[in-house]
């Protein structure tokens, strides 16, 4: 097995409701997921995020769960879920269960038994007062839930929810609570996942830190050992959207969190997206704490939710709003954007695959987004963040090729006009089109494999007097020197690289075919939206 295998891992994430239907009911389904795993390993994916696929009334997109131990008959059976673990297993595929446990539907057993005795072992399961209080939370969707407490008539009290009324909070400060998650998290690694993406996991820390000083490092703790006894290898990766000098608590020195999807990163990314500016992301890399040894950092561009940007500055903040949301309809929560990456990019493929030659030459792991591949767009006419949770677009057959089901019975409608519609953004096209945005995030998928000082390496930043260029160096005992390079402006630039020790370097990749520099020119031209990885010619021929 390999070691640290996460360090150097790129991310698929895939909502199995909107992937593939493998048995014409309108719904993606777990079987579907298997059925396309060939895809994941022609793009070169290594680790597959799966978005929840529980019981759930799917109110919210499946993250309001009523068993976490079972698979929603929507999207299949458990035996579904073994034979996509197997699958992957022989692709070279791990996979990453969503870990949803910070809150549980309204309609959870336990919740149910709570509310109808207060007598009832599940009573304490979540959090109930008289009267709302200060818990020095704020409502997560502020534009939709005017706070977090909610009169429950049949309990004859309130429950706390930071997310939607239909997900009462648990109670991390009780033991049963920790101990029903230490049995989920058990069921699952026996079944053979590597790991979790574990939600909403500062409230989680919160609600065990309210119980008593120190909890919420306990609680950390407590999951790593559990999770690591169990499977050495499984990683947790942490949704921690915090300030920058909040990530130690999190990480605790190699004991807590092994990874931590880093939100301060991808929000200085779309700054520099928005302003063409390399600056933001080359002091996000400067000020971001080094990782333990043993963690990672975990990079994205878009994901399932709305581009949350609340760790920009409040100038920041709507110069990206408005380059990207312009119009209101486009935005969220009042700090957000909930579109896809290719229509904020206008579908301009050279900047969509700019930016995720970006994505993947930042330290960390890197998180795909179904369906960013190919560059699908989104439907603004669905509520809040489900305008990103289309059907993924297979092919120009009817409904995308994600199902052959009537278009009435479909889980969402397919993107069926503009210039993001299924018979012109598609899988199947792309894959017959040399130079498809599809075979050029594939090309740079394989590379980043093969220039491991990325994932495990040491990285600095390379001055080379050219504003709109992201500049890395990375460098690892044994991978050597790798140079990344990336234009976010639409002019072409010539760029120098001053390091004495990079001299004569050449492509590993590159946007274009780039004409040998020559011997009295120290300097690489870059197109714009162009991007260049490189080597020193002594590594590539020694």
């Amino acid at each position: 097995m390999q070691p640290l295998w996460y360090r150097n891992a790129v991310i698929y994430a895939v909502d199995p409701a909107m992937f593939h239907d493998s048995n014409a009911d309108g719904w993606g389904d777990l079987r579907g997921v298997t059925q396309r795993l060939d895809h994941l390993r022609g793009l070169g994916v290594t680790c597959l995020w799966l978005l929840p696929f529980y019981h759930s009334p799917f109110r919210d997109g499946g993250y309001d769960v009523t068993d976490h131990l079972g698979v929603d008959p929507r999207l299949g059976t458990l035996p579904d879920a073994v034979e996509l673990l197997e699958a992957a297993e022989a692709y070279g595929i791990r996979v990453v269960l969503d870990l949803v446990v910070q809150h549980t539907s309204d309609q959870h057993r336990w919740f149910q038994e709570a509310r109808a005795d207060r007598d009832s072992p599940y009573r304490d399961y979540y959090i109930w007062s008289d009267e709302p209080r200060d818990d020095g939370l704020e409502p997560i969707f502020p534009t939709v839930e005017d706070g977090i407490w909610t009169w429950d008539e049949t309990a004859g009290q309130y429950y706390r929810h930071v997310f939607y009324a239909h997900e009462p909070d648990l109670n991390f400060a009780n033991p049963a609570v920790r101990e029903e998650i230490r049995d989920i998290m058990r069921f699952w690694l026996r079944l053979g996942v590597s790991g979790f993406r574990t939600d909403a996991i500062p409230y989680m820390v919160h609600g065990a830190e309210a119980a008593e000083p120190g909890g919420g490092a306990d609680l950390l703790r407590e999951m790593r050992e559990f999770v690591m006894l169990r499977q050495p290898e499984a990683v947790l990766l942490g949704e921690v959207d915090v300030p920058l000098d909040e990530y130690d608590d999190y990480f605790l020195d190699g004991d807590g969190l092994t990874m931590l999807l880093n939100f301060w990163m991808n929000n200085q990314v779309f700054l520099s997206l928005a302003t063409g500016e390399a600056e933001p992301i080359h002091k996000a890399l400067r000020d971001m704490p080094q990782p333990p040894r043993l963690g990672q950092y975990a990079n994205w561009l878009r994901n399932h939710d709305e581009l949350d940007l609340e760790r920009l500055g409040e100038a920041d903040r709507e110069t990206v709003m408005d380059t990207f949301a312009p119009d209101e309809t486009m935005r969220a929560y009042g700090r957000g954007i909930r579109r896809r990456l290719a229509p904020m990019l206008g579908g301009d493929e050279r900047r969509i695959a700019a930016a995720h030659a970006l994505l993947l030459s930042l330290p960390g792991a890197p998180v795909l987004q179904y369906g960013d591949e190919i560059g699908m767009g989104d439907d603004l006419s669905r509520n809040e963040r489900l305008s990103v949770r289309v059907p993924m677009q297979w092919s120009s057959d009817e409904n995308a090729g994600f199902s052959s089901a009537p278009p009435d019975r479909l889980v969402a409608g397919v993107v069926k006009d503009g210039p993001f519609a299924y018979d012109r953004v598609n899988v199947y096209d792309q894959q017959r089109r040399s130079g498809s945005l599809l075979a050029r995030i594939g090309d740079m998928v394989r590379s980043r494999h093969g220039l491991t000082a990325i994932g495990f390496g040491r990285h600095s930043v390379i001055d080379t007097g050219r504003p709109s260029v992201v500049a890395l160096r990375h460098e690892d005992d044994r991978d050597g020197i790798a140079v990344t390079l990336v234009n976010l402006g639409g002019e072409e630039v010539e760029v120098a690289i001053p390091d004495e020790d990079l001299h004569d370097l050449v492509d590993v990749l590159a946007d274009a075919e780039y004409p040998p520099e020559e011997d009295d020119r120290p300097s690489l031209r870059l197109n714009g939206h162009g991007y260049r990885w490189l080597r020193p010619r002594n590594h590539i021929f020694k």
